[in-house]
């Protein structure tokens, strides 16, 4: 069972630091950084709006990050709020034809990433590791939310 422990924890670590290495070198050629990739790539994927609460629940990011990764998108052209709420949190932002050309590109590079990273890897085998992935995964938040830790 250690060596099961050493593996996992090894391999998902690696894993991690080479996808945050590939977000951001692969993303240096638009000029963005992770948290506006991942902003950009669910808005485009949402296929509609998002509030700033919606956004930070898909993308899994805190508030602050994907508040200053807006405000950022949004100074830049990428992103626009039309509502005149207070209430910013709640607002719906959307992709402006900038943002949507910009994600359109970054979905590209990702999709190109993803094929590369399951080469060798089987449909049927590359399903049942996502599917096993959401389960542990679930599985661990679970035992977090003992500690009153949501991450």
């Amino acid at each position: 069972m250690k060596e099961l422990y050493s593996i996992f924890t090894l391999q998902i670590a690696k894993c991690n630091r080479c996808i945050k290495k590939l977000k951001q070198e692969e993303m240096e050629s638009f000029d963005l950084k992770g948290p506006h990739v991942s902003c950009l790539f669910y808005l485009y994927k949402n296929d509609g709006p998002l509030t700033l609460k919606e956004l930070c629940d898909v993308c899994d990011e805190d508030k602050a990050a994907v508040s200053r990764a807006v405000d950022s998108l949004e100074k830049n052209g990428y992103v626009a709020c039309n509502s005149k709420t207070e209430k910013r949190y709640k607002s719906p932002l959307f992709l402006t034809q900038k943002g949507v050309e910009t994600a359109k590109g970054i979905v590209e590079k990702i999709d190109r990433i993803v094929e590369s990273a399951g080469e060798g890897v089987t449909q049927e085998n590359r399903g049942i590791f996502y599917e096993t992935l959401q389960i542990i995964s679930t599985n661990l938040q679970r035992m977090c939310d003992k500690y009153g830790e949501e991450l």
